[in-house]
Parts: structure tokens; sequence; C-alpha cells
């Protein structure tokens, strides 16, 4: 796990949506929520220039964040964003603490490696696909990894890496998994190439026809 992301918030005592609207507006703050453990819900006011740097880090969104109360730190992860449907910027942030001791549940990247030599797509052709781009994990917050790597290199035309068949680190476990097989569903796929049956059906023919023309001649023979 890389250090955790720094972020600087102040409590917000001005409450309600036209409060959130200057803010955002006049002072360029993103307005957020941090929650959870035994501590009541405090409203907080953050940088918007420091959210917006911080946004364009991957693990922003899912790893643990250090977020720094008016000098308190408190360890959270971000359970929530709103985001302006037009400009795409942060409108307000949910955070959740977390205590080392419980498990939290996490969506992470999925990182897939070894797409160029994937010998379904080098060797017959395939297209690969992307089902997923992210997976939630259970862990204890010391074992939350950045990302999860996804090998596609042995991978077949026609076949598929389903959530089973990640590698995950020690103590993390696959959320969906916990509700039964049918949850299995897959990461990553290989498409075989169109026209691939086609082309073995042509292969296949001439062989078939010369097979025959063997049984006939065989035939013919006796008599």
């Amino acid at each position: 796990m890389s250090e955790a992301i720094k972020l600087t918030a102040t409590i917000r005592t001005d409450v309600g949506k036209g409060a959130s609207r200057r803010l955002r507006r006049l002072e360029e703050k993103v307005p957020a929520i941090i929650y959870g453990g035994e501590t009541p819900p405090q409203k907080l006011t953050l940088s918007g220039n420091e959210i917006l740097k911080a946004s364009q880090i991957e693990a922003f969104y899912s790893q643990i964040l250090d977020v720094s109360i008016e000098g308190a730190s408190e360890a959270a992860v971000i359970r929530d964003l709103q985001r302006d449907p037009a400009s795409g910027r942060i409108q307000h942030i949910d955070f959740q603490r977390i205590s080392a001791d419980k498990q939290i549940n996490v969506n992470v990247p999925l990182h897939f490696v070894n797409e160029v030599s994937c010998v379904g797509v080098k060797m017959s052709g395939g297209t690969l696909t992307h089902n997923m781009t992210e997976v939630e994990i259970s862990c204890l917050p010391a074992n939350l990894p950045e990302f999860i790597e996804v090998d596609m290199l042995e991978v077949a035309a026609g076949s598929s890496v389903h959530l089973s068949d990640l590698v995950l680190p020690e103590g993390v476990t696959v959320v969906a998994l916990a509700f039964g097989a049918d949850r299995d569903i897959p990461v990553a796929s290989v498409t075989a190439r169109r026209g691939a049956s086609e082309d073995a059906a042509d292969e296949a023919e001439p062989a078939a026809e010369a097979n025959a023309a063997d049984a006939t001649d065989d035939e013919g023979g006796e008599d």
C-alpha cells in the first residue's frame, strides 16, 4: 500500500444547499461530510484546487486517505462522490472513517497486463474486452492493495477471466463471490475472430471430401 494521500479540511458550520453553492462558486471550495466509527458525523470544507489535484491520482478513489480536520488526522475512504454533470468537477464528497481492526469493502482498480502478448489475440486474432475495470474487495485496512493485476497472457480466444481467477493478496477477498457461484462473472474476455468458425469449416471440407472419395474407391475395389 502506498503512502496515504493527505487532504486538509475545516469544519463547516454554514450548511444547506445555498451555502454549498456559495462555497463551490465563490470560494472554490468543496463541501464534504465524514462519518463512521464512534465519532459523530462532521460537515467539512476542502480546497477545490487540492481536491482537483488529488482526483487525478488513481489511488484517491480506492485507498485510505489522511484527512486533516483542523489539525486532527482522520483515516478515511471515499464512499460517494457527486460531480457536476457538465464540467465533471467534484461537487460533494462523502468520507467514511476506518478502523485498523475492522474489515472494509472498497472498489479497487484492475490493471490488465500482457494484453499485447495474449495468446487469444496474438495467435488467434481474437478481440480482448474488459468486462470490468474495478472490483469490490473486503480486507483489513493494512491489507488494502492499490490494484488487482489481471494477467491476460494465457487467455485463449473464446475464453474469459472470471472473478474466481483473480490472484488476490493475502487477507483479501472478492465481495461478490460470497453471494454464490452465479456471481462469478467475467472480468475480461477474448472473443474469437469473426469468421474463425467458417475458416475451420472450410479447412475441414476438403478433408471430408477426400475421406468420402477414399471410401468410394474402397467399395469399388471390392467388386
